[in-house]
């Protein structure tokens, strides 16, 4: 059974920053490529970061130069670090896996970013 649990979202003000994690179970966590997403109700889910099994990263544009995508494959754990953070990056973020043939999501976690 895959399981991915997200945490350390919260309240941040513009400018300031919060570092999300993803702890996995259920796979051989070195093996996937990871994805954070994010949601704000009424629009479509936004790919924010990917980070592949050898540790390349992508980013979206909106992001890119305030986001760092990391993992840990030792501790099964998938990290965010968001740093000047605005507004616009208020939405619920969830890590993804594709393995055994699906999708699998965590619950995510909210961030707000607001003065």
């Amino acid at each position: 059974q895959v399981h991915l649990v997200e945490s350390g979202g919260g309240l941040a003000q513009p400018g300031g920053s919060l570092r999300l994690s993803c702890a996995a179970s259920g796979i051989n966590f070195k093996l996937y490529a990871m994805k954070w997403y994010r949601q704000v109700p009424g629009k479509e889910r936004e790919l924010v970061a990917s980070i592949s099994s050898t540790g390349s990263r992508i980013y979206t544009d909106s992001v890119k130069g305030r986001f760092t995508i990391s993992r840990d494959n030792v501790r099964n754990r998938l990290s965010l670090q968001m740093n000047n953070l605005k507004a616009e990056d208020t939405a619920v973020y969830s890590c993804h896996v594709s393995a055994f043939g699906r999708d699998f999501w965590g619950r995510g976690t909210q961030v707000t970013v607001s003065s």
